[in-house]
């Protein structure tokens, strides 16, 4: 994981696991990773703060973690 300040503004779409109670919530940039294969997300309570840049593979365990702790 790597965090990435450097791109230019992808569209941003809240995670189905983020409650709508004002906390967990994290957003990714779907679009972005199907035209790039790299998978950002952010703290969509800090939309202005780094994010991470995810493999694939980080990605996936990341959406693993947030299932089996939801």
């Amino acid at each position: 994981m790597t965090k990435n300040e450097n791109v230019s503004a992808p569209d941003w779409v809240k995670s189905s696991y983020s409650n709508g109670q004002g906390g967990e919530c994290i957003e990714w940039a779907p679009q972005y990773a199907a035209a790039t294969g790299a998978f950002l997300v952010r703290d969509s309570k800090d939309p202005d703060g780094p994010h991470l840049n995810l493999s694939a593979e980080g990605f996936a365990g990341l959406v693993a973690f947030a299932k089996s702790h939801g």
